[in-house]
């Protein structure tokens, strides 16, 4: 299932790096930065959270969350949130249950091996909880940029 622009934004409940429960549907009310990556500590998903992390006072200026979804668990998690000085809000989907809700969880193909694993994207929740936008190709390193010019139209 592809989820379109116009859709109501799956609802999910996962923990976050700190053992808390986090349910999209807390932010109704919100601009949500939904984004989902492979894997914490990584070059490409690196970038694309620093983005974020320099970006982040004017995301919460304009009353939008930022959340990135991978895999990984807590611990890695806080391992990334420590080293990076990441201030949002990272989500273990460690049984990938909401990657598959959202499409996301698919067949990679690297160095001739075959895997699951998420293919990074980006959803854009207005304060409806509707999907406002989809970045199904990411350039992280001006991915933040690109998602904030967003908001601001």
């Amino acid at each position: 299932m592809e989820l379109k622009i116009g859709d109501k934004a799956p609802d999910f409940t996962l923990m976050d790096t700190f053992g808390n429960k986090v349910k999209l549907s807390d932010f109704r009310g919100k601009g949500v930065v939904l984004y989902f990556y492979p894997k914490d500590d990584t070059p490409g998903c690196t970038k694309e959270a620093c983005g974020f992390r320099e970006d982040f006072k004017k995301f919460k200026s304009n009353d939008i969350e930022v959340i990135g979804v991978s895999l990984d668990d807590e611990e890695s998690h806080k391992k990334f949130v420590d080293k990076f000085s990441l201030p949002f809000t990272l989500l273990c989907d460690t049984k990938a249950d909401v990657s598959k809700k959202y499409g996301v969880y698919v067949q990679k193909n690297m160095y001739g091996k075959k895997f699951f694993g998420i293919k990074r994207t980006t959803f854009l929740i207005d304060k409806n909880g509707k999907i406002s936008k989809v970045y199904g190709t990411v350039d992280t390193s001006n991915h933040s940029k690109e998602v904030l010019k967003e908001f601001s139209n």
